[in-house]
């Protein structure tokens, strides 16, 4: 089973504001990621999708579209609270899954992108991660094995210092285009 995980609680302290909801191309900027998500779970059955909040609009649209929609209000202490949040509202997860995490500001990745990362998992898979030529990205897969080691993650940083670790080989999915792997920090970007 692969659970997909979409981090949509940043406090958006660079943005002056919500930008989870501000418009891009006349939508919220959360949709863009929450939209990709939910068509590769349309078009698979070993998919799971739980969107991760501390905004009850966001929490609403999730549910409207069959997802799970956890709240995560210690996410202002840093990404790790809201990972932590996905992960426990898993339920049951078997150490043969996989989870992929997609922060919400990034409204460029594709459907296409996501399926891929998820068909280049198998039984031997640690972590599988989203690339530009050398330029490395999220979303990125990591195999249930490392459930304890996500679980343990602290402050703002993610899962990256769990990718390639001796033994445990990151697998590199090349993106469509560069900007599939940019995020959403200041307004400007949403012109």
């Amino acid at each position: 089973m692969n659970h997909m995980i979409l981090l949509a609680a940043g406090s958006s302290r660079r943005f002056g504001g919500n930008k989870l909801l501000a418009p891009l191309n006349g939508k919220p900027l959360y949709t863009w990621g929450l939209s990709a998500l939910n068509e590769v779970c349309r078009t698979r059955k070993d998919c799971t999708l739980t969107v991760v909040s501390r905004y009850p609009e966001i929490r609403d649209a999730a549910r409207a579209l069959g997802a799970k929609a956890v709240d995560s209000p210690d996410s202002e202490k840093g990404q790790a609270y809201s990972i932590r949040s996905g992960l426990q509202a898993l339920g049951r997860v078997e150490e043969k899954d996989f989870i992929l995490f997609l922060p919400a500001d990034q409204p460029w990745i594709t459907s296409q992108t996501i399926s891929r990362l998820l068909d280049a998992a198998g039984p031997d898979t640690w972590t599988v991660t989203a690339a530009f030529g050398e330029r490395v990205g999220t979303p990125t897969l990591f195999s249930a094995r490392l459930l304890p080691d996500l679980m343990a993650l602290e402050g703002d940083r993610g899962g990256r210092k769990l990718m390639g670790r001796p033994g445990q080989p990151c697998l590199v999915v090349p993106t469509g285009s560069e900007r599939e792997l940019d995020d959403v920090d200041y307004p400007e970007q949403l012109q």
